[in-house]
C-alpha cells in the first residue's frame, strides 16, 4: 500500500482509487467471532497444493492473513514446480515446496512442518495429500471445511464459504478467504490477487523482447494464450490467429506464450496468420509474470495464466469452455470479460467431454464474441 504522501502527489484518479482501497481495507470485517487469541499467534501455514491458477487466486488470503497479523510468520506449502509463481512475493515469509510424486518426499516435509511448530494452519485444498500433512504440522489450530473427505483431522471446520458469504455462488477467491473469515480474520473487502515482477525476471524479459525486435516504449503489447490444459478449454487456434490480426491492425505487436511442450500450438498460431507473432515457449513463471505486467491486453483460455494476467492487472479477455465461470473467472483488478458459450451441460468435470464427440462449450465459441469483448476491454482502458 501507498503511503499518504505518495496518494496525495498521485494523480486525481489514481489519488481516488487509493483512498477508496483504504477506505476499504480500515471497513474490512472477519465472517465469525475469532476462534483463538490472534495476539498469541506467531506463526502461520496455508497449504494450497496443484496448479498455477490455484497459487494465484490464494494471494489474496495471504495478503489479508499477512495484513491482520504483521507480527506473525505466514508460510505457504505449494508443489514445487509451481512454486515460482510467488518469487518476490511480500506477503509470504517461506514457499515451503513438496514434489510432486514419492512418499518419501511427503515424510521429508511433514517432518519439517512439524519442525516449524505453527500455532494455526489452513487447509485451502481439501485434498487427501493436503489434508495429512495439516495433521502432520501439528499445528494447535488445524481448519478446514466440514466437507472435506478427512475432516475429522482438523479440530477446526467451517461451514460451506456459500453460508458464510450469504449466497449460492462463491468464487474460488472467496472460497479460501472465508475459511479465514470464520477464524476472525478481516476478508470482506475480497482483496485482489497480486504477483510480484522481479528486477531479474524484468531485465529477462527486456532482453527478450529487444532481441525479438519489439520496443514496448512504442509498441503497446498484446499477449495471446493459447494452450489449456484439457481439450474442453483449448479454443481453436486458428480462430486465435484471426484475433491476432485483428489485434495488429490496432498497431498491437503480438507475442504468443505457451510451455515448452505445447510450441506445437505457438507453431499453428503463426501458421495460420499472416501477422507477425514473436512466440515464446521457454519462460519461466517469474518472466511470465513479468512479461504480463506490460501488456496492453492479454488474450487466452481458462488457466492459470490468465489468473496470472489478473494478477498483474493486465487487462483481459478470457474464454471459457468447460469451466464454471462464477468460480473460477480471473479475479481481476483491471477491466476484464470472459466470453463463454452457455450449454445446458456446461460448467462440467472439464477432463473431456461426456455429451458430445467434441467439446461443443469451447468449440462453438465465435471469433465476433471474442472481438467484441475486445473491443469493450479496450475502449474501457484508453
Amino acid at each position: 500500500m501507498k503511503g499518504l504522501r505518495e496518494i496525495i502527489e498521485a494523480s486525481p484518479r489514481m489519488r481516488t482509487v487509493a483512498m477508496h482501497t483504504l477506505r476499504s481495507e480500515e471497513s474490512a470485517q472477519p465472517l465469525a467471532p475469532a476462534r483463538w487469541d490472534w495476539q498469541s499467534v506467531h506463526s502461520v501455514l496455508v497449504v494450497r497444493l496443484r496448479s498455477i491458477g490455484d497459487t494465484v487466486l490464494t494471494t489474496p488470503s495471504l495478503y489479508a492473513l499477512k495484513r491482520f497479523v504483521p507480527h506473525a510468520r505466514v508460510d505457504i506449502l505449494l508443489e514445487d514446480w509451481v512454486a515460482p509463481v510467488l518469487e518476490g512475493f511480500e506477503y509470504a515469509d517461506n514457499v515451503i515446496t513438496l514434489k510432486r510424486r514419492g512418499t518419501a518426499a511427503r515424510a521429508v516435509v511433514a517432518r519439517h512442518l512439524r519442525s516449524a511448530q505453527y500455532d494455526v494452519a489452513y487447509n485451502l485444498h481439501g485434498g487427501t495429500t493436503a489434508t495429512l500433512l495439516t495433521r502432520a504440522s501439528g499445528a494447535r489450530h488445524r481448519v478446514g471445511y466440514s466437507s472435506y473427505q478427512y475432516g475429522h483431522l482438523h479440530n477446526h471446520l467451517a461451514p460451506p464459504s456459500s453460508l458464510l458469504w450469504g449466497r449460492d455462488k462463491t468464487h474460488s477467491v472467496e472460497q479460501q478467504l472465508a475459511l479465514l473469515g470464520w477464524t476472525g480474520v478481516p476478508v470482506t473487502d475480497r482483496p485482489a490477487t497480486r504477483l510480484a515482477v522481479t528486477d531479474q525476471a524484468a531485465a529477462n524479459i527486456s532482453t527478450r523482447l529487444r532481441a525479438a525486435g519489439l520496443d514496448t516504449t512504442r509498441t503497446a503489447l498484446a499477449v495471446i494464450h493459447p494452450a489449456a490444459a484439457f481439450d474442453t478449454k483449448q479454443w481453436a487456434t486458428d480462430r486465435f490467429a484471426r484475433v491476432a490480426e485483428s489485434l495488429a491492425s490496432r498497431g498491437l505487436a503480438i507475442v504468443s506464450i505457451t510451455g515448452s511442450t505445447e510450441a506445437r500450438v505457438s507453431d499453428k498460431l503463426k501458421q495460420h496468420t499472416t501477422t507477425p507473432v514473436v512466440a515464446f515457449t521457454d519462460l519461466s513463471l517469474p518472466e511470465v509474470t513479468a512479461l504480463l505486467s506490460k501488456v496492453r491486453l492479454f488474450v487466452g483460455n481458462d488457466s492459470g495464466i490468465a489468473h496470472m494476467a489478473a494478477a498483474v492487472g493486465a487487462p483481459s479477455v478470457v474464454i471459457f469452455g468447460s469451466s464454471n465461470t462464477a468460480h473460477w473467472r480471473p479475479w481481476a483488478k483491471a477491466p476484464a470479460e470472459v466470453v463463454v458459450e452457455e450449454l445446458e451441460c456446461q460448467p462440467c468435470h472439464g477432463y473431456f467431454c461426456e455429451k458430445f464427440v467434441e467439446p461443443e462449450c469451447i468449440k462453438r465459441v465465435p471469433v465476433e464474441r471474442v472481438l467484441g469483448a475486445i473491443d469493450r476491454v479496450l475502449r474501457e482502458t484508453q
